[in-house]
């Protein structure tokens, strides 16, 4: 099926790209329970290897969405009949589920995390009643927290930053898309993103970590940020468009050998200067070749409708907010039963498809609960 030189009408292409990566999301942050990195909890003897296809998608299945977020807020501002209406908008569909997951939803978690280390003996009620609102760290975590829902208070603020800049006057919006046009064609799409991804990596996140904290994260900004930018400006960007349709193959290519390099450089453990360089650089390149190439795979191959697609695009925001905590809720349970790591993994996997699909149906049918999961009231188109 041949692509659209620029985004026109519903992408449903890029619908599967963004229901495939919030899949991928959840079996990655399965796959926390079992790896050596640190998370909320953990399964009692580590797995070393599930680290390598962990590895494979970090670099890039967050910007990827995005990159994604990015297109998709084009086509909402330009259905809507002002900045203001799309601040509005966002603001509702974002910040609802936000508090709501952070007052309900999130609170499981810090709970079995501060259990599991033996730092408070409280059941869940009394924890949620006494604890979780004291505003602090005295357990030794932030409460309340947002945890795995931080994806949400980023892409909000992304939202009004975007919302304000509409309010510029066209012949300026008009001036940076060709900027944008010129800047990023031909062999540049591809070398300015993965320098600027490089200088982050490089520069910004030995210094500052990622701390998901929104106003001390000046890496994950520059590289997140840079992504919801991107992904705005590359909706309507004919010269882009036709570079990603006609390179996207060789775009996975790149991204598959560059994960090679990773791959090798991470397995060796050389600990020079000059082959943590080369590791950063592969993964730089891996992180931004594998968004275009997917990018570009999606519009030529999965650009069709369906009840799966319709389906699964509504549900994959209540998905999203229900999964971590039965990860973490069910993961606990069974590490205590001593069940061994085939049986967890068997055990989280089916609980957190059977909850994720029960909290969306119960969801979509009581109407109070639709907005703070994410959901549209019924009838309303945003």
């Amino acid at each position: 099926m041949q692509a659209h030189p620029i985004i026109t009408g519903r992408q449903f292409g890029l619908d599967w790209l963004r229901i495939g990566a919030f899949g991928i999301l959840i079996f990655y942050h399965i796959g926390m329970f079992f790896v050596p990195w640190g998370w909320h909890v953990k399964t009692a003897v580590p797995i070393e290897w599930v680290q390598w296809p962990m590895m494979a998608v970090n670099p890039w299945r967050l910007s990827l969405l995005f990159v994604i977020s990015g297109v998709v807020s084009r086509a909402l501002l330009g259905k809507l009949a002002n900045p203001g209406a799309f601040a509005a908008s966002r603001s509702w569909r974002l910040l609802v589920p936000l508090i709501a997951g952070m007052g309900l939803f999130v609170a499981p978690q810090p709970w079995v995390e501060l259990s599991d280390q033996g730092r408070i003996e409280d059941n869940f009620l009394s924890f949620w009643l006494n604890r979780y609102f004291e505003i602090g760290d005295s357990l030794g975590l932030v409460l309340p927290t947002w945890n795995h829902l931080w994806f949400v208070a980023y892409l909000w603020v992304y939202s009004m930053v975007l919302a304000l800049a509409a309010c510029l006057p066209l012949a300026v919006r008009r001036w940076l898309q060709g900027a944008f046009d010129s800047l990023f064609g031909g062999w540049r799409l591809v070398a300015l993103p993965v320098a600027w991804v490089f200088a982050t990596k490089a520069v910004l996140a030995p210094v500052y970590g990622e701390t998901h904290a929104l106003l001390d994260d000046p890496y994950a900004h520059a590289l997140y940020g840079f992504a919801f930018a991107f992904g705005y400006a590359l909706a309507k960007s004919a010269p882009a468009w036709a570079v990603i349709d006609q390179q996207w193959k060789a775009f996975l290519y790149l991204a598959a050998g560059s994960g090679g390099v990773m791959f090798g450089l991470h397995g060796a453990a050389l600990g020079t200067m000059a082959a943590e360089l080369v590791e950063i650089g592969a993964r730089s390149i891996l992180a931004w070749t594998a968004i275009l190439g997917l990018v570009g795979l999606a519009r030529a191959h999965l650009h069709y409708d369906g009840p799966a697609r319709r389906y699964l695009s509504e549900a994959i925001f209540p998905f999203y907010i229900a999964h971590q905590t039965i990860i973490v809720l069910v993961g606990y349970s069974l590490k205590q039963m001593q069940v061994g790591p085939a049986v967890e993994f068997a055990g989280i996997l089916v609980a957190t498809v059977l909850g994720c699909l029960a909290t969306f149906e119960i969801a979509r049918r009581v109407p109070f609960l639709r907005p703070l999961l994410g959901l549209k009231f019924a009838g309303t188109r945003v």
